[in-house]
């Protein structure tokens, strides 16, 4: 079946009892056993819940997996995951990460981690990581990047990873199934926070890891269970809700970020444009052979620095203030002073993280009333 079909049908047969269309939302916390001890499908919700198995085999095969893991947020996916690594192991991941990440990798560094951060836009740098120190347990990737949209070569790095026989987990949140499986180019594992574009409307919080291996999703599962991290049935079921329009809504987020991002790298307020869909982009070249598209997430940096980027955040109008991204709505972010405000102000100036940077999660609404916002906030 066609991506669209799929989204709609693959996983999401009605319900055998009643003919609902729709998955049942299953309210319980607890289910009848047969006999003590006996072998069965759920037990309790968070060991497994019915609704939540239908979204996570949803997820497996939009993604192409063995199967998926969903949890109570993005950042219980990730924790999940680097809680699999023990003291010992060694982590290279990218130095331009989503902020809860990288300070999930800082703590696993005080657990006896060694965690080393990499440019990994340039594969001689994921290479020299390899060559140099003990082996690689896990290559942590994440492409496009948040906040400044930097691209990876997946099928470069993922090669550099299997000759050590390293895992390889890549974060999709930005891209979204609909516009890159890294599962297809030989990833291991794929972390989602499905608050942002799976979920879509800005109404609910979860994460998931899908797995290639069933050897490894028992192990991850280990950890989701052991946790307890998990999404409640209604969050499933707003989840599920959120994939039936996936495709769709991708689609028109992107073609909206592309006109907003080609208006915006034409202005003389504005300093750079950050959208991997514009052909001066460091990484479009590459984001053209691994991506079905190029996204909804455009990062552009305001002349006049961190005053007059809060003067333009605040004139928005159509573009609500706020963080998070992927919901059918405008939003706009100041990452230095909200997603990124825990980081030291050094350091955010190495990673190229200015008071002028704005970033821009594009919405579904009319593309030319989104550039007239941004032109009157511009003035």
């Amino acid at each position: 079946m066609e991506w669209d079909t799929r989204v709609i049908h693959d996983g999401q047969a009605s319900d055998p009892e009643t003919g609902a269309v729709n998955v049942p939302i299953y309210l319980s916390s607890t289910f009848r056993q047969s006999f003590p001890g006996a072998p069965q499908s759920f037990v309790y919700s968070r060991t497994g819940n019915p609704t939540r198995a239908a979204l996570e085999r949803i997820l497996a095969r939009l993604e192409g997996g063995a199967g998926a893991l969903a949890f109570g947020s993005g950042l219980a996916a990730i924790s999940a995951l680097f809680m699999s690594y023990p003291s010992g192991s060694r982590i290279v991941a990218g130095d331009d990460l989503y902020h809860g990440a990288q300070r999930l990798l800082e703590l696993s560094r005080t657990h006896g981690v060694r965690v080393d951060f990499v440019d990994t836009t340039n594969l001689a740098n994921i290479r020299r990581a390899f060559e140099v120190g003990p082996a690689v347990d896990l290559l942590y990737l994440e492409t496009p990047t948040n906040p400044l949209l930097k691209i990876t070569d997946l099928r470069g790095a993922i090669a550099i990873a299997r000759r050590a026989r390293t895992k390889v987990a890549v974060d999709n949140t930005f891209a979204s199934p609909v516009f890159q499986r890294p599962l297809e180019l030989g990833a291991d594992i794929v972390v989602h926070s499905t608050t942002k574009y799976i979920g879509g409307h800005s109404d609910v919080v979860g994460g998931a890891l899908v797995v290639r291996s069933p050897t490894l999703l028992k192990k991850l599962y280990w950890f989701q269970n052991s946790a307890g991290g998990v999404p409640s049935p209604f969050d499933c079921y707003l989840m599920i809700r959120g994939v039936r329009t996936l495709g769709v809504r991708v689609r028109q987020h992107a073609a909206n970020a592309q006109r907003v991002a080609e208006y915006l790298q034409g202005h003389p307020k504005i300093v750079r444009t950050l959208y991997p869909g514009l052909p001066h982009h460091p990484g479009h070249a590459v984001a053209r052979r691994q991506m079905d598209g190029y996204g909804g997430m455009v990062s552009a940096e305001v002349a006049g620095g961190r005053t007059a980027a809060i003067r333009v955040a605040r004139r928005l109008k159509v573009f609500t203030l706020g963080e998070s991204l992927g919901g059918v709505e405008s939003l706009v972010n100041h990452p230095s002073l909200m997603t990124h405000r825990a980081m030291p102000p050094a350091e955010q100036k190495v990673k190229g993280i200015s008071g002028g940077l704005l970033r821009l999660s594009v919405g579904i609404e009319d593309a030319e009333d989104l550039v007239e916002d941004l032109r009157q906030a511009l003035g």
